[in-house]
């Protein structure tokens, strides 16, 4: 059992992969700010938090945006640590936009990810009070969600995000859970200054078989 991202990182494609990269066409929006090297959180966190913070500035529910966190807080108190539905429900209630104090506060939120996600990697993952981003990976994660909130202004609106595959799942994939819908297509959004690679598009084509598979009728719409 594992998740989509766990799945498409391991599978054996064929040369090229199952979808290749070359197949896709690299649109640049615009020229934005240069991100800062120095970044001191984990790419995985980041993008957790840009991800989330793109979703809050755009529906304006911090609970929604954060659902994973906060599914994770639960997950956390019912395993003993008694306080962490309230360390949650505080740091995303000085979640109000995009200024260092919700920046930071995000960063700490997303911490209690891995006790939904991945609760046997909880216990050595690092806690909200050891995550402190330092001053050029705020204003990287500002930017990011700037750019998020560009794109989608030119390829939205967004019709669903958060989405999940409920009587998509299967043995071999348990769990997983997709970014974006506009309305015939499918995103998934990364942090990374690498280029396309085949896991990226297997992790695609999963999530749009599983959303076929779970009978949802919003992914009938998706080309």
């Amino acid at each position: 059992m594992a998740s989509v991202t766990e799945v498409a990182r391991k599978a054996k494609q064929p040369y090229g992969g199952f979808i290749k990269p070359s197949q896709f066409t690299k649109i640049a929006l615009t020229k934005e700010e240069e991100l800062s090297a120095k970044e001191n959180l984990s790419p995985a966190t980041i993008g957790m938090v840009v991800d989330y913070m793109s979703r809050y500035m755009m529906n304006g529910d911090v609970i929604k945006a954060f659902e994973i966190s906060y599914r994770g807080a639960m997950y956390a108190r019912l395993l003993g640590y008694d306080k962490a539905v309230d360390v949650a429900e505080g740091l995303l209630k000085r979640i109000k936009g995009l200024d260092d104090e919700s920046i930071i506060s995000a960063c700490k939120a997303t911490t209690y990810d891995v006790w939904y996600r991945n609760p046997l990697m909880s216990e050595g993952a690092k806690k909200a009070i050891d995550t402190n981003p330092n001053e050029e990976t705020i204003e990287n994660i500002r930017v990011m969600v700037k750019r998020s909130l560009t794109f989608f202004e030119k390829y939205g609106p967004i019709v669903k995000d958060g989405f999940t595959f409920d009587g998509g799942y299967s043995k071999t994939v348990d769990a997983g859970d997709g970014d974006f819908l506009t309305k015939d297509t499918l995103w998934d959004f990364k942090v990374s200054k690498n280029n396309l690679t085949s896991k990226h598009t297997l992790q695609l084509l999963m999530y749009w078989i599983m959303g076929r598979h779970s009978k949802q009728s919003i992914f009938n719409s998706i080309e």
